[in-house]
């Protein structure tokens, strides 16, 4: 299997008082160049003795990692042969990381800092930041640090929530960084762009940056104009890529959340920082999360004309690997505070499956091995679902529909029967997972069953045959 970059997803952040329960979220959709590059869910244990010194498959960035590790969840590759991309998870202080949101910076910025070749990239980010922090802030500073030190490999976005706030940070250039925390009455959506707007540098509580940025900006006069320091208008792009391939998705989220704002699709001003019109619940960010501009002419799957239906690039894709809520809750005991809403496949058509973080495994079947297609593992289930979902989908649309309101009721089942535990261990709630994963399992099994029926009898290879005969 040939190699391919994960440089393609979808990001999604709420604060506390945005979401209906409280929780803070973080969510996105990892994105490959391919529809197949298999991935596995596993827990790496506290205390776990870090690699001395840490060097990266993927391009050799090398540092030298803390001795005390706590507890975390990740989504590797199942082939590391250029790096973990362990891409998101949940450690024990329950703070919550996904890496990363691939964007892009303008010639001028790095023709004065270019990015580093060997410096940090999205394939070791979340192995050596997520087990070392205790807060989001500290998530924000610890990489932070890496970048300043040691030089970006790539312009990324980068999210992280604890149970009280939730910050997007953006590395802007070989060195630089900026960071908000996304207000706790607001939401915010990203797609392969540098996002953040005006900075105040007063406010630390709500802005980090890199030291001495303001210096470098006007030093090489960065600022396009207008007296503020709008880090999107310095550092970012507006391409005709932008607007087709980017702004669109931001654009719909929009229009999920917050329905009245009138907005275009293409346009380069859409804001970082949105109010939703109504508290937002976990299902209604899978919903976006597996979009496809439905009830509009831009659905690829719709009704609209050929130039329309392929004019943007959708949200939820066949090359979607691993889709992610990560929701930190506030309303119960610190132990079940932490979940991790997880899709391997398109999230249009495959349901998210609902761990507690704090569990000592999300299920043998999902750590498994997978490079080679196997009908019980998760991940190819997933994918198996995916292409038979789409393979006649007006036809099947009820069907596809019952089908994830269905799993959504079974994974609410399920938290609401892992909340009546009191202390739990981790390894009561590593094997609760277990039973969450093979439940889930069995709902997809049986619904591939029926998309098999339904399309089989859907063949263009069928012909009315007499009734004598």
């Amino acid at each position: 299997m040939s190699r391919h970059t994960h440089q393609a997803c979808t990001s999604f952040l709420a604060g506390k008082m945005a979401t209906l329960d409280g929780s803070t979220i973080i969510a996105r959709n990892e994105d490959n160049f391919v529809a197949i590059w298999p991935k596995r869910a596993i827990v790496h244990p506290a205390g776990e003795s870090p690699e001395q010194p840490f060097v990266s498959r993927g391009n050799q960035f090398t540092t030298r990692l803390p001795q005390t590790t706590y507890q975390y969840t990740a989504v590797p590759d199942t082939d590391p042969s250029e790096g973990y991309y362990e891409e998101s998870g949940i450690n024990e202080k329950n703070v919550a990381m996904s890496a990363t949101e691939s964007a892009y910076t303008n010639s001028r910025v790095l023709g004065v800092d270019p990015l580093v070749s060997n410096g940090i990239a999205e394939d070791a980010m979340l192995t050596v930041v997520l087990p070392y922090i205790d807060s989001a802030q500290a998530g924000v500073k610890r990489l932070g640090q890496l970048v300043s030190e040691q030089g970006a490999a790539e312009t990324n976005g980068v999210l992280f929530s604890d149970t009280e706030e939730v910050w997007y940070m953006e590395i802007v250039s070989g060195h630089h960084w900026v960071a908000q925390r996304i207000p706790d009455d607001a939401y915010a959506v990203v797609a392969n762009q540098l996002a953040i707007e005006d900075i105040d540098f007063d406010r630390p509580q709500d802005f980090l940056t890199s030291a001495g940025i303001r210096q470098f900006v006007q030093h090489h006069r960065l600022t396009p104009g207008g007296g503020r320091f709008n880090s999107r208008h310095i550092f970012g792009t507006k391409t005709a890529d932008d607007a087709h391939y980017n702004t669109p998705r931001v654009w719909y989220g929009h229009r999920c959340f917050t329905p009245s704002a009138f907005e275009e699709p293409t346009s380069m001003e859409l804001p970082f920082i949105r109010q939703a019109e109504q508290k937002i619940s976990i299902p209604e960010v899978e919903a976006f999360l597996g979009s496809h501009y439905q009830e509009t002419p831009y659905d690829p799957l719709g009704t609209g004309s050929e130039t329309e239906r392929h004019q943007f690039r959708a949200i939820g894709l066949s090359r979607t690997q691993n889709s992610h809520i990560l929701q930190l809750r506030r309303n119960v005991a610190p132990t079940l505070a932490g979940v991790i809403w997880q899709c391997l496949g398109n999230p249009a058509f495959s349901p998210y499956v609902p761990f507690y973080a704090a569990g000592d495994q999300l299920a043998p079947s999902y750590a498994a091995n997978n490079a080679a297609y196997d009908n019980q593992n998760p991940y190819w289930a997933g994918k198996l679902l995916d292409v038979l979902s789409e393979a006649h989908y007006h036809q099947n649309r009820k069907l596809l529909d019952n089908f994830l309101k269905e799993t959504q009721i079974a994974g609410f089942q399920r938290l609401s029967t892992g909340d009546t535990q009191t202390t739990p261990t981790a390894a009561e709630l590593g094997h609760f997972n277990q039973e969450t994963a093979t439940a889930a399992f069995a709902q997809i099994q049986v619904q591939i069953g029926k998309l098999i029926q339904a399309n089989g009898d859907l063949s263009k290879l069928s012909f009315t045959m007499d009734a004598d005969l």
